[in-house]
């Protein structure tokens, strides 16, 4: 894999997800064609104000790999959106913490003036308390349309620092409760890593919720998203084309037959398109600098194709 991304798969067999067309065993590899451009993902840099233990990103606040983007970036796609009239339903930002690029809340304005649902991943801490000014403005001019997904990997205060680290608890529950109480178009992210059933996991989220009066149906999947765990040590199949009617998961409910982010690299002049947020750094997922040029299919040749996407079931939409 090129930019030393097999050192970060060392479970993995080397001979695993190195051909686009044929896996290890000969086999044709799946892939999923873009079947309608719904959510455009824009990752606003790879710097973050934590170090998670298993951030699929390795966002921390030492990783620049991933440049700030710009008002400047974000605008020529919108152009290009409207201008090809592709069908984009939602416009969403990752990171990184989104809240520690400074031209966040122009990016915002821009895409929620001009009419798209708009996403931003979030940890709710420091960040994005420092912008909860024009957080509220832009909330009070377009309501519903801005929606807010927090990053809550447990219900409880010892699992979700396990994962974020000390101190990392009350200025979360502080941010949500926040926007809770503001009436924002709120959701939350939590991870299925503890063997815990669906079930269970929504009950503690929703004692949790409504211990502390946070506005959020734990029982529906759009309010609480609960993802797999990426672990970047653990050995996955590669995915066939065999494997769509076996495993009974069809290749268009696919976060890449839907959705394309656009990243931009350290040192790079202009961004380029990826097929997902789960693959930023690989240059072999690099589809082009224009939405034009990523209307590809996409061959599933990465771990994280299988493990989160396939196998795990998990999707980054809001739908």
């Amino acid at each position: 894999m090129p930019n030393g991304m097999l050192n970060d798969f060392v479970s993995i067999d080397p001979n695993k997800f190195q051909d686009p067309i044929l896996t290890a065993k000969g086999e044709k590899r799946a892939v999923v064609a873009l079947t309608k451009l719904q959510t455009l993902w824009f990752n606003t840099g790879s710097l973050c104000n934590i170090t998670c233990v298993n951030c699929y990103m390795d966002s921390s606040p030492k990783n620049d790999d991933l440049a700030h983007l710009s008002l400047n970036d974000v605008t020529p796609y919108l152009d290009e959106i409207k201008a090809e009239g592709y069908g984009v339903e939602e416009i969403a930002f990752t990171g990184g913490e989104p809240f520690m690029n400074p031209s966040l809340i122009a990016m915002l304005d821009q895409v929620l003036s001009r009419g798209f649902k708009t996403l931003v991943l979030t940890n709710a801490m420091k960040p994005m308390s420092h912008k909860r000014e024009v957080l509220l403005n832009l909330q009070k001019r377009f309501g519903s349309e801005l929606s807010i997904r927090v990053s809550m990997d447990h219900y409880s205060k010892k699992r979700h620092e396990q994962e974020r680290g000390p101190n990392t608890w009350a200025p979360m529950i502080d941010g949500l409760k926040w926007l809770s109480n503001n009436d924002f178009n709120l959701a939350v992210a939590g991870r299925t890593c503890w063997g815990e059933t669906d079930a269970l996991a929504r009950a503690g989220y929703a004692t949790l919720f409504d211990k502390e009066n946070i506005s959020i149906d734990a029982h529906l999947p759009v309010s609480l998203v609960l993802f797999p765990e990426m672990d970047a040590k653990s050995d996955v199949p590669e995915i066939t084309v065999s494997c769509w009617e076996i495993l009974g998961v069809a290749p268009e409910k696919m976060m890449c037959a839907t959705s394309r982010m656009i990243v931009k690299r350290r040192g790079a002049d202009r961004p380029v398109v990826v097929p997902c947020t789960l693959l930023p750094y690989d240059t072999r997922f690099e589809l082009g600098h224009k939405l034009a040029q990523s209307e590809k299919n996409v061959h599933l040749n990465h771990p994280h194709c299988a493990k989160f996407c396939v196998l795990g079931g998990a999707s980054c939409s809001v739908d």
